[in-house]
């Protein structure tokens, strides 16, 4: 099937909601004490990835197959960050697809795209995060030319 890649408009803010409310449920699913999953999540989705569309040093593209918003990926452009030592970049911060359009490059076309857009608002690079437990987007992203550079480690605060 054809896929068609295109800048969110505001009638995709349902789709965007609760695509990212998956995004957020599977994150929270793989350790629920790292991730947070705040009541309404699909609303405050749709709220957010709605208004960081209309920035202009945001990108929000959605995957079309069909007529259907079936993925959707999220960047923007991150200032330099010293606690990070992380110069300018593109921060690349959300990448989900459907279980319906999966396993047909719809995730690897939406992050191409992504990084094409945020390259072209002029950073010399784009920086990822991926759950420690999601195997299948890490491998996804080393095809693509993404290289690991750092690792999270999380531990709970312990009662005195």
């Amino acid at each position: 099937m054809a896929v068609t890649l295109r800048p969110a408009q505001p009638s995709d803010e349902p789709a965007l909601g609760r695509m990212g409310a998956a995004l957020a449920q599977l994150h929270h699913d793989f350790d629920k004490q790292r991730f947070m999953l705040p009541d309404d999540v699909e609303a405050g989705y749709r709220w957010w990835l709605g208004r960081e569309a209309r920035k202009a040093d945001a990108v929000v593209i959605v995957a079309e197959m069909d007529g259907e918003v079936v993925g959707y990926a999220y960047g923007r452009v991150e200032p330099v960050d010293w606690n990070a030592l992380l110069d300018r970049s593109g921060g690349f911060h959300d990448l989900w697809v459907d279980a319906k359009a999966r396993k047909a490059g719809v995730g690897a076309q939406l992050a191409e795209e992504l990084m094409r857009r945020l390259t072209a608002l002029g950073v010399p690079r784009v920086v990822l995060h991926t759950a420690a437990k999601n195997e299948a987007a890490q491998r996804m992203f080393a095809r693509l030319g993404w290289r690991p550079t750092m690792v999270e480690m999380t531990r709970e605060a312990t009662k005195p």
